[in-house]
């Protein structure tokens, strides 16, 4: 039998669009929550709607080691290794995940401090344009995929009890508040999110100018395909910078994927026969493909089921760890008990 249930509080760093949001949905359910906001204002404005938030970061690490907090870091990556310092310093007990979406340096920067047994990393799939607390709502993440590693599973055989303990509770976190989850090594996550959010980015960035270059004219006849090809374009150019700069490498192989796409293109539209055949027919198969394995669709029963793949198994029995990484493997979402 599956559970949501989270043997311990839960402490949100960071309370923009995803810290927020987890906040508001861990609060919702029941669940012990408390946060933190740099921004006194911000943070005034999330205990004027009612939540426990502080701006005061070494008061609410010392609230979490009392407490035996979860800790959540759901700030941008720039911030990660003070604040990952911030908390060896005031919360030593406690373990943390995060929201970054780049994993590998986040590990890195882990490991150098010897924080590994305390550290589950995850990448919630969910979020908009906008940011900041104001931005923040309920149910953000129900149906959304949200990534949460083993790679130190994979340094002992068997990984250590506590965090194992630690890694059944991030799971559990984001399945409460609606999340699908699907395991990842931090390597495969960067190489696959370059190809599916960071290559996005700067290829809306790209569309926005080109379209902006046609002057007035071309603004004023933009309509569904321009809008919803930039719409991430509308990020704040901190936040997109900070996740596509530290995830260079993986980024560079995908980018370079798509200018030979591009560049086969467009030498078919320069031939004396122009034709666009090839590229059109198979990124249709290939959205196809997307719809199929992304679309949430109802079933006899009337609810939202999963095309994803699913994956059920009890950590700490013998092969769990094959499990998961044949559940990467499918891309398949897994339930734990």
């Amino acid at each position: 039998m599956t559970t949501t249930a989270i043997s311990r509080p839960v402490c949100v760093l960071g309370l923009g669009l995803i810290g927020g949001s987890l906040l508001r949905d861990l609060a919702a359910s029941g669940h012990p929550v408390f946060g933190y906001n740099r921004s006194p204002s911000a943070a005034r404005a999330a205990a004027d709607d009612g939540y426990d938030v502080t701006d005061s970061l070494p008061d609410v690490l010392e609230k979490a080691q009392e407490c035996g907090a979860l800790i959540v870091m759901a700030t941008p990556m720039p911030a990660i290794p003070t604040l990952l310092d911030t908390i060896d310093n005031h919360a030593p007990d406690c373990g943390f995940t995060d929201v970054v979406s780049v994993k590998t340096k986040v590990l890195e920067l882990v490991r150098e401090r010897g924080m590994a047994d305390r550290y589950v990393g995850g990448h919630p799939m969910a979020g908009t344009a906008d940011s900041g607390w104001t931005a923040s709502q309920r149910d953000l993440f129900k149906g959304a995929a949200w990534v949460v590693t083993f790679d130190r599973a994979l340094d002992d055989t068997p990984p250590p009890a506590q965090w194992v303990s630690l890694w059944i509770d991030v799971v559990h976190m984001a399945t409460r508040v609606g999340a699908e989850v699907i395991p990842a090594q931090v390597g495969n996550h960067d190489a696959a999110v370059a190809r599916i959010s960071h290559l996005p980015h700067l290829l809306a960035e790209s569309l926005a100018i080109v379209g902006d270059n046609g002057g007035a004219l071309a603004l004023s006849l933009a309509a569904g395909s321009f809008r919803d090809g930039t719409r991430v374009a509308g990020s704040a150019p901190s936040l997109v910078r900070a996740m596509c700069e530290t995830n260079n490498e993986a980024l560079l192989n995908a980018l370079d994927e798509t200018l030979a796409l591009l560049n086969d293109v467009r030498a078919n539209l320069a031939d004396k026969r122009p034709s666009i055949e090839e590229l059109v027919d198979s990124g249709y198969r290939s959205r196809i493909r997307y719809e199929a394995r992304s679309g949430m669709h109802t079933d006899n029963g009337g609810l939202l089921a999963s095309p994803r793949p699913v994956i059920r198994f009890q950590p700490g029995t013998p092969g769990w760890i094959n499990q998961l990484a044949h559940a990467e493997m499918l891309g398949a979402r897994i339930e734990v008990y």
